[in-house]
């Protein structure tokens, strides 16, 4: 065997030659020749155009007719009758109109009699909202589903069921036209019992039990720990049951007789007259109702949207 053959190194063995390494590259950076870094998302902005634009379509289909009841209660009987309508008013604003309004029935108070309906509701039920949801949650009850779902059931009673019986009970006990006959049938709702048992069940049960070691009492509990907790769900039913109370019209009707107890959605009706009707002055009494519920919805709508959606998120 040839010693040199046995000696000399192989061409296996030999290192392969290395380049010098470059600077690294983080792991999440793609390269330039990256199919996926010179891939761009196809129709996004087209996609953004045609969004916006089904949304202005929406806007103006929503937006209209309130902008036409602002501008329509400071026009002429000139300016409304106008063929093409007239989109704003073109003769100068007529604020005559909410001067007539209010001296063809007496508005004002019947505005005052909605604030108070409305105002006497929303807090029955936020009150036995807190209450019955409490009771359900953290004491110890039997068949707690079973209570829960029979005030839950009264959600799917309608409203036109139980007219009757309330008027009975109303008119016997010598209520009608009073402002206890609007505001008694309303005082509590299965929908905010529900809100706020979904709310109260987000809590820990050890919070609760922490409390009654320390030695704080359930009022206590409830004022100074879970209503501050639950503060954006009171608030979005608190809106709910403002809007919902400001906007009833049957059960007013039915239970009051005079003027001076109805509510502003009763009288805007009586502003209608056959033998003389002015659009104007019928707008302008609805531009006075609406005023209240459309700040509502422009000044609480972020807190509805919270409140609503705070006890699904554990």
């Amino acid at each position: 065997m040839n010693e040199h053959s046995s000696t000399a190194p192989s061409s296996a063995a030999r290192p392969a030659p290395t380049t010098p390494p470059g600077p690294a590259r983080p792991s999440g950076l793609a390269r330039p020749s990256d199919p996926a870094r010179r891939r761009r998302p196809s129709g996004g902005f087209a996609s953004k155009i045609g969004t916006y634009v089904v949304l202005l379509i929406f806007l103006v289909l929503i937006g209209f007719p309130v902008y036409f009841g602002f501008a329509g209660s400071l026009m002429g009987p000139g300016d409304i009758n106008a063929y093409p309508a007239a989109l704003w008013p073109r003769s100068g604003a007529v604020l005559r109109n909410f001067a007539g309004a209010l001296d063809a029935i007496p508005l004002l108070r019947q505005w005052g009699n909605s604030v108070a309906m409305a105002g006497i509701i929303t807090a029955g039920q936020m009150i036995t909202s807190v209450l019955a949801s409490f009771a359900l949650v953290f004491l110890p009850m039997r068949w707690r589903t079973f209570w829960f779902f029979l005030l839950l059931s009264t959600m799917m009673v309608p409203v036109e069921a139980i007219i009757i019986p309330n008027y009975l009970f109303i008119s016997d006990a010598g209520l009608i036209n009073t402002l206890p006959a609007l505001t008694l049938p309303f005082l509590a709702h299965g929908f905010g019992i529900f809100l706020l048992r979904q709310a109260f069940m987000s809590f820990p049960a050890e919070l609760f039990d922490a409390a009654r070691i320390d030695g704080c009492s359930n009022p206590r509990f409830l004022l100074r720990i879970l209503i501050p907790l639950s503060r954006p769900t009171l608030m979005a039913l608190g809106f709910w049951s403002f809007l919902m109370a400001w906007n009833m019209y049957f059960w007013p009707l039915l239970v009051t007789q005079t003027p001076q107890m109805q509510t502003i959605q009763i009288g805007i009706t009586q502003l209608k007259s056959a033998d003389n009707f002015n659009a104007g002055l019928v707008l302008a009494g609805t531009v006075l109702a609406v005023v209240p519920t459309l700040l509502l919805l422009i000044f609480g709508q972020r807190f509805i949207v919270r409140g609503l959606t705070g006890g699904a998120i554990k």
